[in-house]
């Protein structure tokens, strides 16, 4: 159980890193969502503060837009997507991971919110036990167009390792 646990911190870290290591002025407001990026709640089965979603400064989003254009074909020039932009699939598969976390009956007691972008998968939120963080992320990882997933989920008696909405 203690592995799962720092395994949850790490890979919590690195979302947290990717989502938000660009923005380098604190000071600056955050535009909430700026890319339309997929953000839902797929489970609210236990009380969880809501995570900010993707968010960036208005520079962190001018610097976003160029990394995008590359990341986002790079995918299809290595042969690895049909589509011309892996931001493509983000509707498709962030309908994808929502109802298969819904049909998992296991994840009833939990409160996930699912963002995809670029193929990637975000899982933030609270979990009961380390059981149903692995269970999540490994429907994820099952979605036939999702290259990675990255989980920020709490277990019971953890502070959540993601930004959180204001309230």
């Amino acid at each position: 159980m203690k592995h799962g646990k720092a395994r949850l911190r790490v890979s919590a870290s690195i979302g947290a890193w990717l989502w938000f290591g660009a923005c380098a002025q604190p000071d600056e407001p955050l535009l909430i969502n700026p890319f339309d990026d997929p953000f839902v709640q797929a489970t609210a089965g236990r009380p969880c503060p809501a995570p900010l979603g993707p968010a960036y400064t208005d520079s962190a989003r001018r610097a976003e837009s160029h990394s995008r254009v590359e990341r986002g074909t790079s995918c299809w020039l290595a042969g690895k997507c049909a589509e011309p932009n892996a931001y493509r699939y983000d509707a498709a598969n962030a309908k994808a991971a929502v109802a298969a976390l819904q049909a998992e009956t296991s994840l009833a007691a939990s409160a996930i919110w699912v963002t995809a972008q670029r193929r990637l998968i975000y899982l933030e939120g609270c979990v009961a036990d380390a059981a149903q963080a692995a269970t999540a992320e490994a429907l994820m990882k099952a979605l036939p167009d999702v290259d990675q997933v990255i989980p920020a989920l709490a277990l019971p008696g953890e502070r959540t390792p993601y930004q959180q909405a204001q309230p």
